[in-house]
């Protein structure tokens, strides 16, 4: 979905979520109106009930009404879960304002809870006075005794503190589709249909969009397309006629915080698919994906196959190590050549990751982290392949790392890989996570003369003269200023060279086991990485007052600067920068690291940025960490961070 905004670009002042309203005016008879400045909204349910279709149903239609918007997706790493278990339990959670936010929120204002393990696996995240709509037809004691409620909570005084809603939405919406030459089980799978529009009524969203996606998505069942968009309007009119809900909601689109242009909503993995596509054609490049399906990684793989027309070819591979080998076959052969997986992957592609390093040819390592180790929380965020992307060969093989730290941001990232990649021929890795790939957030599409310029000159002729006079071609002679080496399009005549795993000697190529080459090729690769030209990290101090600054890489920028506004709103001086580049670190890192007092890395893993930082610039950073296969919380974060300061 796409929407106009046309306004300057800023940040409304907001309260946060749960304050007073604002009252709209309304006409005698009509339901009240109220105006919120943000909403979190949880969607839960059995992984078979459509939380993430209705989730993402309603993100959507609030990114084509101009809010802001943050979304974090968990379900479960099992296809299908068993059916009303703690395990099974699949949830969508948006976070959508009239500003500019920057996570998916930290507690849900609504929940809405398909059945009792929905209920109980999500309960202890809201706060007192939230909203949640039950569906009660799922509330028997069968279903009740598999979570452990002894009691129905809905009848025990245990949700008192919570605004409850009882509402069957399985018998409502087969109320509803009676008419249909539907069986009741087919009719209660509309369900989550009449939910979304449920909610739809009580947040004044757009229905068009929906309306249109499930005529499309239900084309050649016209019947089952018209029993959903039949659910869908009954749980608008539900809404809209009972007394239990005697209020809507409004949140005003965020006009203030964007600047002007063209925006839609994007998840991180689309994003990233995106930024390959452009960079392939801003180097004049077709774009190979030699790939084997992981999870998170495999909309990836998916998205660039919908692309040919854009000279994208991609190869489901039997396993990844054949992946990976594809990928560099290609990168040999003249294309930009990407490879997809997450960290069990990378473990296997390591030694061709090392080839590559060794032939010094552009390749793209795409890593999707997830939570480890072995196959470990396979639909859980993690970002802990840091180290494994830094160090993680034999031998002395130096890679850069490149991470992206919202879901918009993995366009730009896949740029700036490929960017490193065709400048200075070597493979680079793309760090990003489940967090990032599965959340989505609005982007600005940008214009074509906005993207930057990746032309790739191949050798064309030789490039060395003999002792004797003759000219020939020297594959390992480098460019002085980038120490890349030339890329010669195998059956060029006159270029023909030998490439392999095997030490190479500088400038001709050919094998060598002399150890004082190796040692000077060991320390070339090296100064490549090293003399990388990377962007200043800019630092955010406002007043440059702060003593304490925080450290961060990857998506956890969304929560530490939503932890850092706090702070600051609270009077507290703090600052924060955020790494874009891992490998080689920033220029002047370790000038700003040595402005401050105190450092704090927050990280997904057990302090892998804090290690190589304290490495680097000896320099006392201290680590807070999590590996609960979630993002942190705003506030989580804010309390820590408060803890450092008065320390």
């Amino acid at each position: 979905m796409t929407s106009q905004v046309s306004s300057p670009a800023g940040q409304a002042a907001g309260t946060a979520a749960g304050d007073r309203p604002t009252q709209l005016p309304h006409e005698p008879g009509d339901k009240e109106v109220r105006r919120l400045d943000r909403v979190i909204i949880r969607f839960a349910g059995d992984s078979g009930d459509g939380m993430q279709l209705t989730g993402d149903r309603f993100t959507s239609e609030t990114a084509s009404f101009g809010n802001d918007l943050a979304t974090l997706p968990n379900f479960p790493a099992e296809i299908r879960a068993p059916a009303g278990t703690l395990p099974g339990v699949s949830s969508f959670q948006l976070h959508f304002a009239d500003h500019d936010i920057l996570t998916p929120g930290d507690a849900p204002n609504v929940l809405v809870a398909m059945n009792p393990a929905a209920l109980k696996a999500n309960i202890a995240d809201l706060p007192r006075g939230a909203e949640i709509i039950v569906n009660t037809d799922e509330f028997t004691k069968r279903a009740m005794a598999k979570v452990g409620y002894e009691t129905s909570p809905l009848e025990d005084g245990s949700l008192d503190g919570y605004r409850v809603h009882p509402v069957p939405l399985g018998t409502l919406t087969v109320e509803a589709l009676k008419d249909f030459d539907l069986s009741r089980k087919d009719a209660d799978r509309s369900k989550n249909m009449f939910a979304l529009g449920l909610l739809s009524w009580m947040y004044n969203r757009p229905t068009e969009g929906t309306e249109r996606f499930l005529a499309a998505k239900f084309a050649k069942k016209p019947e089952i397309a018209e029993a959903n968009l039949t659910a869908f309007r009954a749980g608008w009119n539900f809404g809209e006629t009972t007394e239990d809900f005697a209020v809507s909601y409004e949140v005003a689109p965020a006009s203030t915080a964007f600047p002007p242009g063209t925006y839609r909503n994007i998840s991180g993995n689309l994003a990233l698919a995106y930024g390959l596509v452009a960079a392939s054609r801003q180097a004049d490049l077709p774009l190979y994906l030699g790939s084997y399906p992981i999870t998170p990684a495999s909309d990836i793989l998916h998205e660039l196959s919908r692309h040919k027309n854009f000279g994208v070819r991609t190869f489901q591979a039997e396993d990844e190590i054949a992946g990976i080998g594809a990928a560099l076959g290609a990168a040999f052969g003249g294309s930009l050549g990407v490879t997809t997986t997450s960290g069990p992957g990378v473990a296997l592609k390591s030694e061709t990751i090392g080839l590559a390093v060794s032939l010094e040819l552009p390749l793209l390592i795409i890593d999707i982290q997830r939570g480890g180790p072995s196959t470990g929380l396979p639909t859980k965020t993690e970002q802990a392949d840091l180290l494994q992307a830094m160090y993680g060969r034999n031998g002395e093989a130096p890679v850069p790392v490149v991470a992206p730290q919202t879901p918009a941001d993995c366009f730009d990232a896949a740029l700036e890989a490929a960017r490193i990649a065709l400048t200075y021929r070597t493979p680079v890795f793309l760090l990003s996570d489940g967090y990032l790939a599965n959340g989505s957030e609005p982007w600005r599409i940008p214009e074509v003369d906005e993207l930057p310029e990746l032309g790739v000159q191949f050798a064309q002729a030789p490039n060395h003269v003999l002792e004797d006079g003759t000219e020939a071609f020297w594959p390992y002679k480098r460019d002085p200023e980038t120490l890349a080496r030339p890329w010669a399009i195998p059956g060029t005549p006159g270029l023909e060279h030998r490439i392999g795993g095997i030490e190479k000697q500088d400038g001709t190529g050919n094998i060598s086991y002399d150890p004082a080459n190796h040692d000077y090729m060991v320390r070339t690769r090296q100064a490549k990485i090293d003399g990388i030209e990377v962007p200043d990290v800019a630092v955010d101090d406002p007043t440059g007052e702060a003593r304490l600054l925080v450290l961060g890489w990857g998506s956890t920028y969304g929560p530490i600067t939503a932890a850092v506004r706090r702070l600051r709103s609270a009077g507290e001086h703090i600052a924060q920068a955020h790494l874009r580049h891992l490998n080689p670190f920033p220029g002047n890192l370790g000038e700003v690291l040595k402005r401050y007092d105190k450092i704090v890395v927050p990280e997904m893993n057990l302090g892998q940025l804090s290690t190589l930082v304290r490495a680097r610039y000896l320099v006392d950073a201290r680590s807070y960490t999590q590996v609960r296969g979630l993002p942190f919380k705003a506030e989580q974060l804010a309390t820590a961070l408060k803890e450092a300061l008065d320390d």
